[in-house]
């Protein structure tokens, strides 16, 4: 079933395919659709027994890829045939921590602590295995304080408070340091930098996601094909200033786990950083037949999580290339939706709120975006934020069609959703939906005929977002604030002020078509200004 191969010198476990290795020269074989045993090139030593130690690994690979469901799947099996192994058990409270997606649920944490708590009792085979349970323990059992912690009750990041994520890095440094040379313990320790850098936002220099790349540019070097490393490189540079750097690994991703939803959508990040629509779209689309293949094999009738998420990122792309009936398509679909799996996933809710906003908000189709109708789903009474992102295009919207009453409303019922995240792991949206209230009302204002309050509003709101930056869950936000900035200045006919701000704004957002478009109405005005009023 697998086969040892070599990387500069240092081994790795090739899961195999009728006797071809899942990846590398020799590879001729094409996995049919959900076939998961292509996962990438892995070596985890453990002290499981033979039988199930190949499983084990493939666990590990696709842990690696964030495929936390069928991963938990197979530790729970290793975990069965050898109820002796502790580090089965670390690998399924792994599978229920998402260190750079979103903050485990009071159920997630309660499995994960569970599983952590096991190993912890059980007897591990060799000190580098209990060193890993030990670490994950530190995550599991640092308690979350609201006032303490890097960064503090009001700078959670997206991925929730830092406390655990600092806790688990500290202890993960300690196996770094005493097995400086194991490649899957350099690979985890990289993970936890990174997760650090995430969880704490503030730290514009992104020194955290610079170190955790030096780490993972070196293993690449020695292992092209494992998944993890290419994965959180992406991650480490999925920042604006960073994204060029990240296209060797995003073009190289899809390739080493082919059949993994989250591996096939993950280079997307980078392209649509980059501005690159059509391979965003490719991406996009291969990911989510795999979910849907995923799917079909678990014989479930919800939509996937994941294919959402992908189809959120499709959709986006589409509307940045001006491709609006593809788009609408996608809108069409999610208005379908009546069950997704998990039932209540955040990226799926995310996604189903996003997805028909994004369609009408990037057409400047107002009169649609004041009355965007809210799903039906149960999804809002978990995270209300999210409803919010149905109440933005109403704001906007009304705004825009003279409906200042109505915009007023969409934003009064916008700070309630607001009062109503109470959870700080989403301190994150929260500061997101101050933004977009604040968006909200500069154009109430320019309305109400305070242009001069207008501009101050969206030009220190636009200032704060391109601080905030984007969320994992979301290709971009809905209309960024600079770009609005623009959009109010040409309004007010000053368009050399709007041309440096969308610009500015395609600096953050390269390719966005409203950007450009803006840009191209400015320079327009400019020239038609100097035609007129030659110097």
């Amino acid at each position: 079933m697998s086969v040892r191969t070599f990387f500069g010198g240092a081994p790795f476990l090739a899961v195999m395919i009728g006797g071809i290795t899942a990846l590398g020269a020799e590879t001729s074989v094409v996995p049919e659709p959900g076939d998961l045993r292509t996962a990438g090139t892995v070596d985890f030593p453990v002290s499981c027994v033979p039988a199930a130690r190949a499983e084990f690994i493939r666990g590990v690979a696709l842990l690696h890829s964030f495929f936390y469901e069928e991963a938990r799947r197979i530790f729970t099996d290793v975990a069965e045939k050898d109820p002796t192994c502790a580090t089965a058990q670390w690998g399924i409270a792994m599978s229920w921590w998402h260190p750079i997606w979103t903050p485990p649920t009071p159920d997630e944490m309660s499995a994960g602590k569970a599983a952590a708590d096991k190993a912890m009792a059980m007897k591990a085979g060799t000190d580098r295995e209990r060193r890993f349970i030990t670490a994950l323990n530190a995550y599991y059992n640092t308690p979350d304080s609201p006032t303490t912690g890097e960064v503090g009750q009001s700078c959670h990041g997206p991925v929730g408070p830092p406390d655990r994520v600092i806790a688990y890095e500290k202890a993960m440094r300690k196996l770094y340091d005493r097995y400086p040379d194991d490649f899957e313990t350099q690979a985890f320790y990289a993970l936890a930098v990174l997760s650090v850098g995430y969880a704490t936002p503030t730290d514009t220099s992104l020194a955290k996601q610079l170190q955790a790349a030096a780490i993972l540019e070196k293993l690449w070097k020695k292992a092209p094909n494992h998944p993890g490393v290419v994965h959180y490189l992406i991650h480490s540079y999925d920042y604006p200033a960073l994204a060029e750097r990240g296209l060797p690994a995003a073009r190289a991703y899809g390739l080493i786990a082919p059949w993994v939803p989250h591996a096939l959508h993950m280079p997307s990040h980078i392209f649509t950083r980059l501005g690159m629509w059509e391979e965003s779209v490719a991406a996009n689309r291969s990911a989510a037949e795999a979910a849907r293949a995923y799917a079909a094999m678990r014989h479930r009738d919800a939509t996937e999580a994941e294919e959402l998420h992908d189809l959120d990122y499709m959709a986006y792309s589409y509307l940045q290339e001006g491709q609006d009936a593809k788009a609408k398509e996608i809108v069409d679909f999610a208005a379908t939706v009546r069950k997704t799996n998990p039932e209540l996933e955040f990226i799926a809710a995310y996604a189903l709120a996003a997805i028909p906003s994004r369609y009408a908000l990037e057409r400047n189709d107002w009169a649609d975006a004041a009355a965007l109708r809210i799903s039906a789903l149960p999804h809002w009474s978990s995270f209300p934020f999210l409803e919010a992102l149905f109440e933005y295009p109403h704001a906007l919207g009304r705004a825009h069609t003279g409906d200042l009453v109505g915009a007023r409303k969409a934003m009064d019922r916008m700070r309630q959703l607001r009062d109503a995240t109470a959870d700080p792991k989403f301190d994150y949206f929260k500061r997101q939906l101050d933004l977009q209230m604040q968006a909200a009302s500069a154009w109430v204002a320019y309305g109400d005929g305070m242009k001069e309050d207008a501009v101050d509003l969206l030009r220190r709101a636009a200032d704060a977002e391109d601080i905030l930056g984007k969320h994992p869950v979301s290709p971009g936000a809905l209309v960024p604030a600079r770009e609005q900035l623009g959009d109010l200045l040409l309004k007010l006919k000053r368009p050399k002020e709007a041309q440096r701000e969308f610009e500015a704004a395609l600096k953050i957002y390269p390719g966005r078509f409203r950007g450009l478009y803006g840009a191209a109405l400015a320079a327009e005005q400019i020239e038609r200004h100097s035609i007129i009023m030659p110097s």
